[in-house]
């Protein structure tokens, strides 16, 4: 070092003798650490930064005259080889961003200094510690961008210098720490010779001084794992530290993690917008939205479909989205100039262990958005465990995001995985692995449903299965989760001709049914399981689909004119059958079809003969819905009376079978019988029993999850409320009503919202 460099040393040394302090009680009293202040006096330190000089002269007491000799022999001791200040080392940015509000704000905060420290007055205290942010995604979603955004924007906090280290992760030989670190030091000045003359054992060493008493912003950009990363975290010091990386770098401590996903929908139209241009946007519009939906709400998908766009003026919004519809065609389409989507994910997929991808290629099968562990099991034949660590590679590789216990691959991850494993592996592979998963779907739904079927309940002791069904509350979380795997399985096995399998699915979820009305897809399995049933030539089994699928268009599409087709062909097939139990429920469905049609004689006519016909064959779930419903149809004729009676007998019935009746089909029946009883005794004027009773339903269909009926009721709750002068009340049921979500009946929300609508103008 120089004289002049060297001349603040034997200053700070002289001032602390004088002042009778040992360099421990000058660190204590100015925050500045001892090996920091001894480094100073030997001269083996660059002259420190202004708001250090300040905490030294503060901790030794210095009048102004001795603060400002410091304080110039600080100035003149700093030399351009060691002075960070200044330094940007920023690559070309990108000016067109759009959204991560909420990422950038996080990052603005971790970027201020503590409350208790000064910037400019101020020191680096002895315990201060660098903040280390990892940013980490699957490929594609724009990590750097934000690193390089947020470092324009952050640049001002951080006077000693900002600086980008491209780190190379996803290369096949990335460079290692000690060349990195080399590459940090040469751009914050420190000369070639003090590098070799401290030798490559000494870097790390000099690398953490550099950067100890600095408040720099450093981004470590595209880290390959954390082994690459952890010797460039300095160890002290208030540098911020943005690592951007694929993987979740799990193994880092002490970091605050910044999970980078999709764009939403409005944030990918105006990132789209930003690069066709305001004109073709606004006269595409729905285009433009499908064309963010193609892409993913990926960014760089968008911004390859942007580009494309910009470059071909004559071409349309629509043009592209119609291109991009093709699944077999949509990543290459989503390739501009030397910018690959595809590109982007090999990087990520080459450094997949053969397990891993495997299991990545093969999770393309998945026919839902989702998978579980049990199903990734079967798609590759390992246990489940193993099955379980192989996913968490993938999620910790940023190809395969979680969502609870479930696993989901984006669409155009699954695009491409579906690629490689046509490249990869032979068709049969890929055949026999679809139809391991949808065999073990099948399985797993037959065993699910009976947890809600009469004679059937818990699994039995022989099934060995790989998820928990202890309950019939486990087994509806497992079918709903897993329904659109297990439907896409269902249709599977029908166009194999796998229709013993169709029925016998269908068969086990038709009191299930009853817990998830409005799932949408009811009158499509069932409509699925009468034809396998006509196939297999069985009257029976044709009959009962059928009495199911008019079930399914009466109730859950709400149109019992159709409906009526399919009780009556179930009756023909029943009496074909010579089974009276399914000629009782065709007359059900018939009378429950012909009273919402207002056909009150023929709705009479029918549930006579289905309270009959369950009567004689000694069914007693179905005896107990055909007096339910005669007392709709007494309530449809003004008998409410009567339908009160009918009501009350139900109950009763129900009280006296005790375990006699699967409890699931009670507490269904229940609930039913309790909410008419109440709205019986609403019409006879009964206020307080009525709403009672209408309160027991709602609180019973609760505590089963059965959004679907408790909208129905709490919307009967709400009205009978209202007919009551309980306005209050009312609102109170519609409000609950309007929030149930998605598996409510949205004819009875739409009607609740009407109500409150009307109730804030009354």
């Amino acid at each position: 070092m120089s004289a002049r460099e060297a001349a603040f040393g034997p200053l700070l040394r002289e001032l602390r003798l004088a002042k009778s302090l040992t360099i421990e009680a000058l660190a204590e009293a100015s925050g500045v650490s001892v090996r920091g202040i001894g480094d100073l006096e030997r001269g083996r330190r660059a002259a420190p930064q202004r708001r250090t000089v300040a905490a030294l002269a503060d901790g030794l007491g210095l009048d102004d005259g001795e603060r400002e000799r410091l304080l110039a022999a600080a100035r003149s001791g700093r030399t351009p080889a060691y002075s960070p200040v200044g330094v940007r080392s920023f690559p070309r940015g990108i000016d067109d961003f759009v959204g991560r509000a909420d990422e950038l704000a996080q990052l603005e905060k971790l970027a201020e200094p503590p409350a208790d420290h000064d910037a400019e007055a101020g020191a680096v205290a002895a315990h201060a510690q660098p903040v280390v942010v990892a940013v980490h995604g699957p490929p594609g979603t724009g990590k750097t961008t934000l690193a390089l955004r947020a470092a324009r924007r952050l640049a001002d906090r951080f006077p000693d210098g900002q600086l980008v280290v491209d780190l190379r992760g996803t290369d096949d030989t990335p460079p290692a720490p000690s060349e990195l670190m080399v590459q940090v030091l040469k751009a914050f000045g420190v000369p070639d010779r003090d590098l070799a003359k401290s030798g490559p054992r000494a870097h790390p060493a000099l690398y953490r001084q550099v950067l100890a008493d600095r408040r720099c912003l450093l981004v470590l950009d595209d880290a390959r794992d954390e082994a690459q990363v952890r010797p460039m975290l300095p160890g002290s010091g208030r540098t911020l530290v943005l690592v951007t990386s694929r993987r979740m770098l799990t193994g880092l401590d002490d970091v605050h993690r910044l999970p980078l996903g999709r764009l939403d929908a409005a944030e990918s139209a105006a990132f789209l917008t930003s690069l066709v241009g305001e004109d073709r946007a606004t006269a595409e519009p729905d285009a433009l939205k499908e064309v963010a939906r193609l892409c993913g709400h990926l960014p760089l998908a968008l911004r390859v479909a942007g580009n494309w766009l910009a470059t071909r003026t004559g071409w349309s919004l629509r043009r592209l989205a119609d291109r991009l519809a093709r699944e077999e065609r949509r990543l290459d389409t989503l390739s501009a100039g030397d910018i690959r989507v595809a590109g982007a994910f090999d990087l990520s997929y080459r450094q997949l262990t053969p397990t891993a991808a495997c299991l990545f290629r093969r999770l393309s099968l998945v026919p839902g958005p989702e998978a579980s562990a049990a199903g990734a099991a079967r798609l590759t034949g390992q246990d489940l465990y193993d099955a379980e660590d192989t996913l968490e590679e993938l999620v910790e590789a940023g190809l395969l995001g979680t969502s609870g216990d479930r696993y989901r691959l984006h669409d155009l991850l699954c695009l491409y995985g579906r690629a490689r494993l046509a490249a990869e592996e032979s068709a049969e592979d890929a055949d026999r692995a679809r139809r391991s998963m949808f065999h073990w779907l099948l399985e797993t739904a037959v065993v699910a449903g009976r947890w809600y079927e009469p004679d059937h309940g818990a699994p039995p002791p022989t099934w060995q299965g790989t998820v928990d069904l202890a309950s019939a509350d486990k087994a509806r979380e497992w079918l709903q989760a897993e329904a659109p795997n297990w439907l896409a399985a269902l249709h599977a096995a029908a166009a194999d001709g796998a229709h013993a399998t169709v029925v016998e699915v269908a068969e086990s979820l038709h009191w299930f049914s009853d817990q998830w009305i409005f799932w949408g897809h009811w009158p499509e399995v069932f409509r699925t399981a009468v034809r396998s049933a006509q196939a297999l030539g069985d009257p029976l089994l044709e009959a009962t689909q059928l009495n199911y699928y008019a079930w399914a268009l009466l109730l859950c599409e709400g149109r019992p004119g159709d409906s009526l087709e399919y009780s009556g062909r179930a009756l023909v097939a029943a009496r074909r059958a010579g089974d009276r139990i399914q000629q009782a429920w065709a007359h059900h469905y018939a009378s429950w079809a012909h009273h919402l049609l207002g056909e009150a004689e023929a709705a009479f006519d029918h549930n006579a003969h289905a309270v009959a016909l369950f009567e004689a064959a000694g069914d007693l779930p179905g005896m107990l819905q055909a007096l339910l419903g005669r007392a709709l149809d007494l309530t449809g004729a003004r008998r409410d009376e009567e339908a009160v009676a009918v009501y009350r007998q139900s109950l009763a019935l129900l009280d006296e079978a005790g375990d006699a009746v699967q409890p699931h089909i009670a507490a269904v029946t229940r609930v039913n019988a309790l909410a008419g009883l109440g709205r019986g005794l609403a019409r006879l004027g009964h206020w307080d029993e009525a709403v009672e009773h209408l309160r027991t339903s709602v609180t019973l269909c609760r505590v089963d999850g059965n959004t679907a009926l408790e909208s129905r009721y709490l919307l009967v709750l709400g009205d009978v409320l209202l007919d009551a002068g309980r306005d209050a009340d009312a609102r109170e049921a519609f409000t609950r009503c309007v929030a149930l979500g998605p598996d409510s009946d949205p004819q009875r929300v739409a009607e609740a919202h009407s109500r409150l609508a009307r109730l804030d103008t009354d």
